[in-house]
């Protein structure tokens, strides 16, 4: 009779193929046994009656900002926001830490931090940038999950922007080290042009056609070098249309919404002010819907949290424009896509299955299926619960959807086997390794 280190009973295992009921045998950190009754015992049993088995949530755009700004976040307080929301792995943005991501050093002094901290498993980004072409090949030796560009001001003084030149030469460069670009795509020629003082000015300038603009200009460099393209998060209906015209071409290329995007709009920015801040901004109810109706239909590949905090002394100003940009939400990103009524087989494509094919995640990651790591989110899907600061593990406890009501409580986060939270508390000590693309863990 086999014997286990885990076994999960009588819980309801999710794929993006559907639910079945399902006992998990876990081994050595790995899925050993999947089946409706696993015979054997083990030295833990957890009694998931009632309870969704999804695969970890992989969130792959989080601003961590360490090091350098870990008072703005820090890997220790995010990581345990994502392990609270269901997921065991991040992908960490390559600003907006000090110094950001652009060369070996930088990107050794990031995987230390998160070795020492993190409660999850990690990815990094590297940067691509008109000062770091050369250093893209020692960055993708190191482990890099893929380059990010932008192609507007980032707000950071380090990280500057790609223009055509640059993300030209960075994408070709990139598919010969076979690795991917994301861009945040919005153009300079319209950001640039910022002026005013309120919420509404901020909105206005920032339309969807700078949005769009830039998309246009980022698939056709990324045909002409025959690299992988995904933008980051796209706001607009039109903005994934872009994408889907650009792969029936044959363009390698596929897009990330949030939920922000999808839940929250202009009305609820210029209602909540700082927290809902970011950029590309919040669209009206219109446009919302038609990206909502996008996403339905299967046109958007994976969603992100874009999670990116900020000290709450950046959060105040009285010109909006100085206000610091970014939403937090890492830890609500499963419960928020459950309150939009999403069904749980499409989530576990959009936030597990398919960012780890996309970014060419190990084959153990991703999934439920013998053989893969026993990363595993167990979720309460007919239970609701208020978000609350005091439920937050951020740093800085400030979210917009702070007061709102969302469906599905994760109960239980396990990393390779191991519960790193299990009813509102983190446990154990930092176990997360780095993750590097298309190699064994």
């Amino acid at each position: 009779m086999p014997s286990y280190d885990l076994l999960i009973r009588g819980g309801t295992v999710v794929t993006p193929h559907g639910m079945r009921q399902s006992d998990i045998g876990v081994s050595a950190g790995a899925i050993v046994a999947l089946d409706s009754d696993v015979q054997g015992g083990a030295r833990e049993t957890i009694d998931a009656a009632g309870l969704r088995i999804f695969p970890g949530v992989i969130d792959s755009h989080v601003h961590f900002n360490e090091p350098g700004r870990a008072d703005w976040e820090g890997i220790a307080t995010g990581s345990a926001a994502v392990a609270a929301g269901g997921g065991s792995m991040f992908f960490d943005m390559p600003l907006n830490s000090h110094p950001p991501t652009l060369d070996a050093s930088s990107f050794q002094l990031k995987r230390a931090a998160a070795e020492a901290a993190s409660r999850v498993d990690f990815a990094l980004w590297g940067g691509l940038t008109p000062g770091n072409l050369v250093r893209m090949t020692e960055l993708a030796e190191c482990g890099v999950i893929g380059f990010k560009a932008f192609l507007c001001n980032s707000g950071i003084d380090d990280f500057a922007r790609a223009d055509d030149h640059t993300l030209r030469e960075g994408m070709k460069r990139a598919a010969a080290l076979n690795r991917l670009v994301a861009v945040h795509a919005e153009t300079e020629e319209t950001t640039a042009l910022c002026r005013g003082q309120s919420v509404r000015d901020y909105l206005n300038s920032r339309p969807i056609a700078a949005e769009l603009d830039a998309i246009r200009r980022a698939l056709e460099i990324a045909g002409e070098t025959r690299c992988a393209l995904h933008v980051v998060h796209v706001s607009s209906a039109d903005g994934v249309r872009l994408v889907a015209e650009a792969q029936r071409r044959g363009v390698d290329a596929t897009c990330e919404t949030c939920p922000h995007y999808l839940v929250l709009t202009d009305e609820d920015m210029k209602r909540l002010g700082a927290p809902a801040k970011c950029a590309p901004p919040l669209r009206s109810r219109a446009e919302r819907d038609l990206l909502r109706k996008s996403f339905f239909e299967g046109a958007i590949f994976t969603v992100g949290s874009d999670h990116s905090p900020a000290p709450p002394g950046m959060k105040t100003a009285s010109n909006f424009f100085d206000v610091w940009g970014g939403i937090s939400s890492a830890q609500h990103l499963l419960p928020l896509m459950l309150t939009l009524g999403v069904a749980p087989p499409a989530l576990a494509a959009v936030l597990s299955k398919n960012v780890a094919a996309r970014f060419g995640l190990p084959l153990n990651k991703g999934g439920i299926a013998a053989g893969c790591d026993a990363d595993l989110a167990l979720v309460d899907l007919d239970a609701e619960f208020e978000v609350k600061p005091e439920d937050l593990f951020y740093r800085h406890r400030q979210t917009p959807y702070l007061g709102r009501r969302l469906r599905g409580v994760v109960k239980r986060t396990l990393l390779r086997g191991q519960t790193v939270f299990h009813n509102g508390k983190i446990l154990g000590a930092p176990m997360g390794r780095l993750i590097k693309p298309g190699l064994p863990c």
